[in-house]
């Protein structure tokens, strides 16, 4: 939702100042609207379209890196929940009360994840009271014997492994690109479509292909944008590995 606003802002400002340039350079005095003029403002254009060019660079770098460690802590967070489960299993039959606030997180994990919840794995506090209902119980467990002991040693450390994902998933959730970052990516264009409306001619044919160029660039952005918050909108963190856990845990 958002991104969806910021969007179509970023749209309104690129049309606008196009039109508003358009509008405005017929009414400038003269000496405004000479070639001298004309050309100084294409080479301050081109100063911001590089300018432009390596910051846009720089938010698709940093969206995607941030996408690809949210997806890699997805899966690893995936294959710690396998992996305590199995733990539990190795213990005995006595871990089937931990089990059971286990596999009832995972489910509610997999479900918001389904549901496109910006965060699925912080959940709300019943997720929160089912993590904690596992580590109870899990300290409850007698060691019988120092192989069990062992086995339970390697379940606590499992749990706090998951636990130490989910707060970090948790903090990655918010994205990394900076607001004042944006805001100047969004001013340089904006002057740059104003050049574009100087002296532009005013016919269909323009006002078309300012309109899609505006179209073109918000939407660029929006899906960089979107791509930075990984659990929601088009380009989000593949819900399979949480599936796959649930599965596992089902089994």
């Amino acid at each position: 939702m958002r991104e969806t606003l910021i969007a179509t802002v970023i749209f309104l400002c690129l049309a606008g100042a196009a039109f508003a340039a358009m509008a405005v350079w017929p009414r400038m005095p003269v000496r405004h609207r000479d070639d001298d003029t004309n050309a100084v403002v294409r080479l301050a254009a081109n100063l911001f379209g590089v300018m432009t060019s390596l910051m846009l660079g720089l938010m698709i770098n940093s969206a995607k890196n941030t996408f690809e460690s949210i997806d890699h802590n997805v899966h690893a967070y995936a294959t710690e929940l396998i992996l305590l489960d199995r733990t539990l299993r190795q213990y005995g039959p006595q871990t089937d009360t931990v089990r059971q606030p286990l596999v009832a997180y995972v489910q509610r994990v997999v479900a918001d994840a389904m549901q496109g919840d910006e965060t699925p794995a912080a959940g709300n506090e019943l997720s929160e009271h089912l993590l904690t209902e596992i580590g109870t119980r899990l300290s409850a467990l007698p060691p019988a014997d120092a192989a069990r002991a062992s086995v339970l040693q390697d379940a606590r450390q499992r749990l706090q492994k998951v636990l130490e994902l989910r707060w970090v998933l948790i903090e990655q959730s918010e994205g990394t690109i900076p607001w004042p970052l944006i805001v100047m990516l969004v001013t340089w264009l904006a002057l740059i479509f104003a050049s574009f409306g100087f002296r532009a001619p005013r016919n269909a044919i323009t006002a078309a292909t300012f309109m899609v160029s505006a179209a073109l660039i918000a939407g660029a952005i929006y899906l960089v944008l979107d791509m930075d918050v990984a659990f929601s909108g088009p380009i989000q963190i593949s819900s399979a590995p949480l599936e796959r856990a649930l599965a596992e845990l089902q089994r």
